[in-house]
Protein backbone atom coordinates (compact mmCIF):
# COMPACT_ATOMS: atom_id res chain seq x y z
CA UNK A 1 0.00 0.00 0.00
CA UNK A 2 3.24 2.47 1.06
CA UNK A 3 4.48 1.68 -2.14
CA UNK A 4 1.42 2.06 -4.47
CA UNK A 5 0.97 5.60 -2.56
CA UNK A 6 4.72 6.24 -3.14
CA UNK A 7 4.14 5.93 -6.94
CA UNK A 8 1.08 7.59 -7.73
CA UNK A 9 1.47 11.01 -5.09
CA UNK A 10 4.12 12.49 -7.46
CA UNK A 11 2.34 12.26 -10.80
CA UNK A 12 -0.75 13.42 -8.61
CA UNK A 13 0.85 16.46 -7.12
CA UNK A 14 2.01 17.06 -11.21
CA UNK A 15 -1.52 17.14 -11.93
CA UNK A 16 -2.44 19.39 -9.31
CA UNK A 17 0.00 21.66 -10.76
CA UNK A 18 -0.77 21.21 -13.66
CA UNK A 19 -4.34 22.68 -12.75
CA UNK A 20 -3.33 25.58 -10.85
CA UNK A 21 -0.92 26.65 -13.60
CA UNK A 22 -3.74 25.71 -16.15
CA UNK A 23 -6.01 28.42 -13.77
CA UNK A 24 -4.46 30.55 -11.81
CA UNK A 25 -1.23 31.10 -14.66
CA UNK A 26 -4.16 31.40 -17.09
CA UNK A 27 -6.26 34.26 -15.49
CA UNK A 28 -2.62 36.39 -14.18
CA UNK A 29 -0.94 36.07 -17.86
CA UNK A 30 -4.37 37.15 -19.45
CA UNK A 31 -4.65 39.83 -17.01
CA UNK A 32 -1.15 41.23 -17.42
CA UNK A 33 -0.65 41.04 -21.32
CA UNK A 34 -4.21 43.30 -21.43
CA UNK A 35 -2.85 46.07 -18.88
CA UNK A 36 1.00 46.17 -20.42
CA UNK A 37 -0.59 46.92 -23.86
CA UNK A 38 -3.19 48.97 -22.66
CA UNK A 39 -0.15 50.66 -20.35
CA UNK A 40 2.00 50.79 -23.26
CA UNK A 41 -0.09 52.59 -25.71
CA UNK A 42 -1.32 55.55 -22.95
CA UNK A 43 2.51 56.39 -22.79
CA UNK A 44 1.37 58.53 -26.15
CA UNK A 45 -1.20 60.41 -23.65
CA UNK A 46 1.20 60.44 -20.86
CA UNK A 47 -0.60 58.25 -18.24
CA UNK A 48 1.36 55.53 -19.17
CA UNK A 49 4.58 56.89 -18.02
CA UNK A 50 3.67 56.39 -14.51
CA UNK A 51 1.36 52.60 -15.28
CA UNK A 52 3.76 51.19 -16.82
CA UNK A 53 6.63 50.71 -14.74
CA UNK A 54 4.29 49.44 -12.32
CA UNK A 55 2.89 46.95 -14.71
CA UNK A 56 5.67 46.05 -16.33
CA UNK A 57 7.41 45.00 -12.73
CA UNK A 58 4.32 43.09 -12.07
CA UNK A 59 5.13 41.11 -15.37
CA UNK A 60 8.10 40.55 -14.05
CA UNK A 61 7.17 39.09 -10.75
CA UNK A 62 4.75 36.67 -12.52
CA UNK A 63 7.47 35.44 -14.77
CA UNK A 64 9.71 35.17 -12.08
CA UNK A 65 7.13 33.30 -9.76
CA UNK A 66 7.38 30.64 -13.09
CA UNK A 67 10.79 30.58 -12.86
CA UNK A 68 10.44 29.33 -8.90
CA UNK A 69 7.91 27.17 -9.55
CA UNK A 70 9.95 25.52 -12.56
CA UNK A 71 13.09 25.06 -11.00
CA UNK A 72 11.29 23.91 -7.65
CA UNK A 73 8.83 21.41 -9.51
CA UNK A 74 10.34 20.33 -12.29
CA UNK A 75 14.08 21.13 -11.68
CA UNK A 76 14.18 23.48 -14.57
CA UNK A 77 16.31 26.05 -13.99
CA UNK A 78 15.79 29.80 -15.80
CA UNK A 79 18.13 32.19 -15.77
CA UNK A 80 16.68 35.78 -15.24
CA UNK A 81 18.01 38.09 -17.92
CA UNK A 82 16.75 41.31 -16.62
CA UNK A 83 19.41 44.48 -17.20
CA UNK A 84 19.48 45.83 -13.77
CA UNK A 85 18.66 49.73 -13.06
CA UNK A 86 21.25 52.14 -12.60
CA UNK A 87 21.94 53.09 -8.92
CA UNK A 88 22.19 56.58 -9.51
CA UNK A 89 18.14 56.36 -10.87
CA UNK A 90 15.97 59.56 -10.14
CA UNK A 91 12.97 60.15 -8.58
CA UNK A 92 9.51 62.05 -9.57
CA UNK A 93 8.74 62.35 -12.71
CA UNK A 94 12.11 62.09 -14.43
CA UNK A 95 12.78 59.11 -12.51
CA UNK A 96 9.37 57.47 -14.07
CA UNK A 97 10.01 58.94 -17.52
CA UNK A 98 13.65 57.26 -17.44
CA UNK A 99 12.22 53.72 -15.59
CA UNK A 100 9.76 53.72 -18.46
CA UNK A 101 12.35 53.70 -21.31
CA UNK A 102 14.81 51.39 -19.57
CA UNK A 103 12.06 48.75 -19.09
CA UNK A 104 11.09 48.87 -22.75
CA UNK A 105 14.86 48.95 -24.32
CA UNK A 106 15.44 45.73 -22.34
CA UNK A 107 14.95 43.08 -24.59
CA UNK A 108 13.68 41.02 -21.73
CA UNK A 109 10.50 43.09 -21.50
CA UNK A 110 9.42 42.36 -24.85
CA UNK A 111 10.15 38.56 -24.67
CA UNK A 112 8.00 38.36 -21.26
CA UNK A 113 5.36 39.96 -23.19
CA UNK A 114 5.54 37.25 -25.70
CA UNK A 115 5.69 34.48 -22.63
CA UNK A 116 2.25 35.85 -21.85
CA UNK A 117 0.87 35.26 -25.46
CA UNK A 118 1.85 31.49 -24.95
CA UNK A 119 1.73 31.25 -21.89
CA UNK A 120 -2.29 31.77 -22.34
CA UNK A 121 -2.72 29.42 -25.10
CA UNK A 122 0.03 26.64 -25.59
CA UNK A 123 1.81 26.86 -21.81
CA UNK A 124 -2.17 26.82 -20.56
CA UNK A 125 -2.65 23.46 -23.03
CA UNK A 126 0.17 21.76 -21.74
CA UNK A 127 -0.79 22.29 -18.37
CA UNK A 128 -4.18 21.14 -19.33
CA UNK A 129 -3.04 18.05 -20.44
CA UNK A 130 -0.73 17.20 -17.09
CA UNK A 131 -3.75 18.09 -14.88
CA UNK A 132 -6.31 16.20 -17.14
CA UNK A 133 -3.98 12.87 -17.60
CA UNK A 134 -4.82 12.37 -13.67
CA UNK A 135 -8.34 13.87 -12.76
CA UNK A 136 -9.85 13.22 -16.40
CA UNK A 137 -9.90 9.19 -15.19
CA UNK A 138 -11.99 9.91 -12.14
CA UNK A 139 -14.98 10.58 -13.88
CA UNK A 140 -14.94 7.29 -15.90
CA UNK A 141 -15.44 5.53 -12.28
CA UNK A 142 -18.62 7.83 -11.42
CA UNK A 143 -19.71 6.89 -14.91
CA UNK A 144 -19.31 3.55 -14.51
CA UNK A 145 -20.61 3.86 -11.10
CA UNK A 146 -23.97 4.63 -12.17
CA UNK A 147 -24.17 8.25 -13.13
CA UNK A 148 -24.49 7.20 -17.00
CA UNK A 149 -28.20 6.40 -16.03
CA UNK A 150 -28.70 9.94 -16.18
CA UNK A 151 -27.60 10.07 -19.89
CA UNK A 152 -29.66 6.78 -20.90
CA UNK A 153 -31.35 8.84 -23.68
CA UNK A 154 -28.68 11.00 -25.22
CA UNK A 155 -25.08 9.64 -24.65
CA UNK A 156 -22.48 11.05 -23.14
CA UNK A 157 -19.18 11.01 -24.59
CA UNK A 158 -16.15 10.04 -22.54
CA UNK A 159 -13.11 9.98 -24.83
CA UNK A 160 -14.38 8.04 -28.09
CA UNK A 161 -16.96 6.14 -25.64
CA UNK A 162 -20.71 6.87 -26.21
CA UNK A 163 -21.84 6.39 -22.29
CA UNK A 164 -25.69 5.33 -22.25
CA UNK A 165 -25.85 1.65 -20.73
CA UNK A 166 -23.68 -0.12 -17.70
CA UNK A 167 -22.18 -1.82 -20.59
CA UNK A 168 -20.57 1.41 -22.18
CA UNK A 169 -19.91 2.61 -18.61
CA UNK A 170 -18.07 -0.03 -18.33
CA UNK A 171 -16.13 0.69 -21.30
CA UNK A 172 -15.47 4.43 -20.24
CA UNK A 173 -14.12 2.59 -17.30
CA UNK A 174 -11.23 0.60 -18.94
CA UNK A 175 -10.79 3.53 -20.75
CA UNK A 176 -10.31 5.73 -17.73
CA UNK A 177 -7.97 3.44 -16.14
CA UNK A 178 -5.65 3.14 -19.26
CA UNK A 179 -5.63 7.12 -19.36
CA UNK A 180 -4.66 6.79 -15.29
CA UNK A 181 -1.83 4.69 -16.34
CA UNK A 182 -0.77 6.86 -19.19
CA UNK A 183 -1.19 10.21 -16.28
CA UNK A 184 1.51 8.05 -14.07
CA UNK A 185 3.84 7.87 -16.89
CA UNK A 186 3.24 11.27 -18.48
CA UNK A 187 1.65 13.91 -15.99
CA UNK A 188 5.31 14.93 -14.91
CA UNK A 189 7.14 15.09 -18.08
CA UNK A 190 4.25 16.64 -19.18
CA UNK A 191 4.31 19.55 -16.60
CA UNK A 192 8.25 19.71 -17.32
CA UNK A 193 7.46 19.87 -20.99
CA UNK A 194 5.18 23.36 -20.16
CA UNK A 195 7.96 24.66 -18.15
CA UNK A 196 10.77 24.43 -20.89
CA UNK A 197 8.64 25.99 -23.37
CA UNK A 198 8.66 28.65 -21.08
CA UNK A 199 11.97 28.83 -20.69
CA UNK A 200 12.52 29.59 -24.40
CA UNK A 201 11.10 33.00 -23.93
CA UNK A 202 12.17 33.51 -20.14
CA UNK A 203 15.64 32.89 -20.41
CA UNK A 204 18.22 34.88 -21.52
CA UNK A 205 19.41 34.93 -25.28
CA UNK A 206 22.75 33.79 -26.71
CA UNK A 207 23.43 37.57 -26.92
CA UNK A 208 22.16 38.66 -23.53
CA UNK A 209 24.17 35.21 -21.97
CA UNK A 210 27.33 36.69 -23.49
CA UNK A 211 26.55 40.04 -22.48
CA UNK A 212 25.70 38.95 -18.95
CA UNK A 213 29.02 37.21 -18.87
CA UNK A 214 31.28 39.74 -20.60
CA UNK A 215 29.93 42.21 -17.70
CA UNK A 216 29.98 39.12 -14.66
CA UNK A 217 34.11 38.55 -16.08
CA UNK A 218 34.89 42.55 -16.08
CA UNK A 219 33.07 42.88 -12.38
CA UNK A 220 35.26 39.91 -11.36
CA UNK A 221 38.24 40.78 -12.68
CA UNK A 222 37.95 44.15 -11.04
CA UNK A 223 37.26 42.46 -7.93
CA UNK A 224 39.96 39.93 -8.26
CA UNK A 225 42.43 42.76 -8.65
CA UNK A 226 41.31 44.23 -5.68
CA UNK A 227 41.23 40.93 -4.03
CA UNK A 228 44.89 40.71 -4.61
CA UNK A 229 46.28 44.08 -3.70
CA UNK A 230 44.09 43.28 -0.39
CA UNK A 231 46.04 40.71 0.21
CA UNK A 232 49.67 41.59 -0.67
CA UNK A 233 48.91 44.69 1.92
CA UNK A 234 48.03 42.22 4.60
CA UNK A 235 51.23 40.11 3.63
CA UNK A 236 52.92 43.52 3.99
CA UNK A 237 51.33 44.26 7.15
CA UNK A 238 52.15 40.85 8.44
CA UNK A 239 55.98 40.46 7.64
CA UNK A 240 56.18 44.49 8.97
CA UNK A 241 54.28 43.65 12.27
CA UNK A 242 55.50 40.17 13.04
CA UNK A 243 58.52 38.30 11.33
CA UNK A 244 60.43 41.78 10.33
CA UNK A 245 60.16 43.29 14.04
CA UNK A 246 61.34 40.20 15.41
CA UNK A 247 64.12 39.93 13.07
CA UNK A 248 65.00 43.67 13.90
CA UNK A 249 64.83 42.66 17.21
CA UNK A 250 67.25 39.75 17.27
CA UNK A 251 69.45 41.88 15.13
CA UNK A 252 69.76 44.61 17.93
CA UNK A 253 70.20 41.43 20.80
CA UNK A 254 72.94 40.25 18.30
CA UNK A 255 75.11 43.65 18.42
CA UNK A 256 74.65 43.84 22.56
CA UNK A 257 75.88 40.17 22.54
CA UNK A 258 78.86 41.00 20.88
CA UNK A 259 79.78 44.21 22.67
CA UNK A 260 78.98 42.55 25.91
CA UNK A 261 80.73 38.67 25.24
CA UNK A 262 84.06 39.53 26.99
CA UNK A 263 82.54 41.90 29.56
CA UNK A 264 79.47 40.33 30.59
CA UNK A 265 79.04 36.32 29.93
CA UNK A 266 76.00 35.85 31.82
CA UNK A 267 74.35 38.83 30.09
CA UNK A 268 75.15 37.82 26.32
CA UNK A 269 73.85 34.33 27.13
CA UNK A 270 70.51 35.37 28.42
CA UNK A 271 70.38 37.78 25.13
CA UNK A 272 71.42 34.83 22.68
CA UNK A 273 68.27 32.73 24.24
CA UNK A 274 66.35 35.44 23.67
CA UNK A 275 67.91 35.99 20.40
CA UNK A 276 67.17 32.14 19.76
CA UNK A 277 63.25 32.57 20.85
CA UNK A 278 62.81 35.64 18.94
CA UNK A 279 64.27 33.37 15.84
CA UNK A 280 62.02 30.39 16.44
CA UNK A 281 58.64 33.11 17.07
CA UNK A 282 59.97 34.27 13.27
CA UNK A 283 60.12 31.10 12.04
CA UNK A 284 56.60 29.73 13.48
CA UNK A 285 55.11 33.72 11.65
CA UNK A 286 56.81 32.91 8.83
CA UNK A 287 55.00 29.53 8.52
CA UNK A 288 52.11 30.49 9.26
CA UNK A 289 51.92 33.48 6.89
CA UNK A 290 52.98 31.13 3.95
CA UNK A 291 50.08 28.90 5.34
CA UNK A 292 47.88 31.59 4.47
CA UNK A 293 48.97 32.24 0.83
CA UNK A 294 48.89 28.20 -0.15
CA UNK A 295 48.69 25.69 2.82
CA UNK A 296 51.40 22.90 2.60
CA UNK A 297 49.02 20.56 3.23
CA UNK A 298 46.63 21.17 -0.04
CA UNK A 299 49.67 21.41 -2.22
CA UNK A 300 51.21 18.17 -1.03
CA UNK A 301 47.75 16.23 -0.20
CA UNK A 302 45.36 18.11 -1.53
CA UNK A 303 41.62 19.72 -1.27
CA UNK A 304 39.87 17.20 1.01
CA UNK A 305 43.06 16.19 3.08
CA UNK A 306 43.18 19.53 3.54
CA UNK A 307 39.71 20.52 4.56
CA UNK A 308 40.05 17.66 6.86
CA UNK A 309 43.33 19.08 8.43
CA UNK A 310 40.94 22.57 8.63
CA UNK A 311 38.22 20.76 10.57
CA UNK A 312 40.64 19.39 13.19
CA UNK A 313 41.51 22.79 14.40
CA UNK A 314 37.94 23.71 14.69
CA UNK A 315 36.41 24.12 17.94
CA UNK A 316 33.21 22.55 17.07
CA UNK A 317 32.31 19.03 16.18
CA UNK A 318 33.05 18.34 12.44
CA UNK A 319 32.47 15.95 9.25
CA UNK A 320 33.66 16.22 6.49
CA UNK A 321 33.05 13.77 3.80
CA UNK A 322 35.09 13.56 0.49
CA UNK A 323 34.33 12.10 -2.68
CA UNK A 324 36.74 13.18 -5.30
CA UNK A 325 38.64 11.10 -7.46
CA UNK A 326 41.06 13.36 -8.63
CA UNK A 327 42.79 16.89 -7.99
CA UNK A 328 41.45 20.21 -9.43
CA UNK A 329 44.20 22.69 -10.92
CA UNK A 330 45.91 24.56 -7.49
CA UNK A 331 44.55 27.77 -8.40
CA UNK A 332 40.88 26.24 -7.73
CA UNK A 333 41.81 24.20 -5.01
CA UNK A 334 43.46 27.31 -3.30
CA UNK A 335 39.39 29.02 -3.78
CA UNK A 336 37.84 26.40 -2.87
CA UNK A 337 39.84 25.99 0.39
CA UNK A 338 40.05 29.26 1.45
CA UNK A 339 35.87 29.70 0.70
CA UNK A 340 35.71 26.78 2.89
CA UNK A 341 37.64 28.29 5.50
CA UNK A 342 35.85 31.02 4.92
CA UNK A 343 32.17 30.01 5.82
CA UNK A 344 33.19 27.12 8.64
CA UNK A 345 34.93 30.62 10.38
CA UNK A 346 31.60 32.28 9.92
CA UNK A 347 29.69 29.14 11.00
CA UNK A 348 32.15 29.02 14.07
CA UNK A 349 31.65 32.55 15.13
CA UNK A 350 28.08 33.18 14.24
CA UNK A 351 25.70 30.40 13.88
CA UNK A 352 26.01 29.46 17.40
CA UNK A 353 25.67 25.46 16.93
CA UNK A 354 27.69 22.78 18.09
CA UNK A 355 27.90 20.74 14.60
CA UNK A 356 28.81 21.13 11.49
CA UNK A 357 28.99 19.15 8.58
CA UNK A 358 31.07 19.57 5.17
CA UNK A 359 30.77 17.82 1.92
CA UNK A 360 32.87 17.61 -1.05
CA UNK A 361 32.01 15.93 -4.36
CA UNK A 362 32.65 16.32 -8.15
CA UNK A 363 30.59 15.90 -11.12
CA UNK A 364 28.95 16.89 -14.19
CA UNK A 365 32.03 19.31 -14.37
CA UNK A 366 31.16 20.99 -11.38
CA UNK A 367 33.03 20.90 -7.66
CA UNK A 368 30.20 20.93 -5.51
CA UNK A 369 31.16 21.78 -1.69
CA UNK A 370 28.05 22.43 0.94
CA UNK A 371 29.13 23.86 4.58
CA UNK A 372 26.26 22.97 6.39
CA UNK A 373 25.63 23.60 10.41
CA UNK A 374 22.60 23.41 12.99
CA UNK A 375 22.99 26.57 14.70
CA UNK A 376 20.19 29.16 14.86
CA UNK A 377 19.88 30.40 10.90
CA UNK A 378 19.19 33.79 9.69
CA UNK A 379 22.93 33.88 7.54
CA UNK A 380 22.68 35.94 4.05
CA UNK A 381 24.73 37.12 1.66
CA UNK A 382 24.96 41.03 2.29
CA UNK A 383 26.94 44.25 1.60
CA UNK A 384 30.29 43.18 4.26
CA UNK A 385 29.52 39.85 5.03
CA UNK A 386 32.51 36.68 5.06
CA UNK A 387 30.03 35.03 2.54
CA UNK A 388 29.89 37.93 0.46
CA UNK A 389 33.65 37.55 0.52
CA UNK A 390 32.72 34.11 -0.57
CA UNK A 391 31.13 34.98 -3.56
CA UNK A 392 33.64 37.40 -4.44
CA UNK A 393 36.34 34.68 -4.17
CA UNK A 394 33.83 31.99 -6.43
CA UNK A 395 33.05 34.81 -8.74
CA UNK A 396 36.59 35.28 -9.74
CA UNK A 397 36.71 31.34 -11.10
CA UNK A 398 33.24 32.03 -12.97
CA UNK A 399 31.61 30.01 -9.49
CA UNK A 400 28.88 30.51 -7.78
CA UNK A 401 27.35 30.93 -3.88
CA UNK A 402 24.08 29.73 -3.03
CA UNK A 403 22.87 29.40 1.16
CA UNK A 404 19.94 28.30 2.51
CA UNK A 405 19.55 29.64 6.26
CA UNK A 406 15.82 29.63 7.60
CA UNK A 407 15.51 31.25 10.69
CA UNK A 408 16.14 28.61 13.30
CA UNK A 409 18.14 26.60 10.81
CA UNK A 410 19.85 24.89 9.69
CA UNK A 411 22.20 26.51 7.62
CA UNK A 412 23.80 25.18 4.53
CA UNK A 413 25.98 27.40 2.36
CA UNK A 414 27.09 25.57 -1.36
CA UNK A 415 29.14 26.59 -3.58
CA UNK A 416 29.97 25.35 -6.97
CA UNK A 417 33.36 25.69 -9.06
CA UNK A 418 33.64 24.83 -12.65
CA UNK A 419 36.16 22.43 -13.07
CA UNK A 420 38.19 19.23 -14.59
CA UNK A 421 39.67 16.87 -12.13
CA UNK A 422 43.03 15.51 -12.95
Amino acid sequence: MNALATRIRPPMLAAGRGLVLSVYGLAVSIILFVLAVLSITFILLGIGVFTTPVVLEAVRRHANQRRLWAADWSGVRIPVPYRPFPPDLRKGVTGQVERTTLLLKDPATWRDLQWLLVDMTAGTVVAVVAAGLMIYPIESVVLAAGLWRVFRDDPYWYGFVPVSSQLTGLAALALGIALFHLGLRAAEPVLRAHFLLARTLLAPTPEQTLAQRVDRLTETRHEAVDTAASELRRIERDLHDGAQARLVAMGMNLGTIEALIEKDPAQAKKLLATARESSAEALTELRDLVRGIHPPVLAERGLGDAVKALALRLPVATEVTVELPGRAEASVESAAYFAVSEALTNAVKHAGGDRIWVDLHHGEGMLRISVTDNGGGGARIGSGSGLSGIERRLGTFDGVLAVSSPAGGPTMVTMELPCVLS
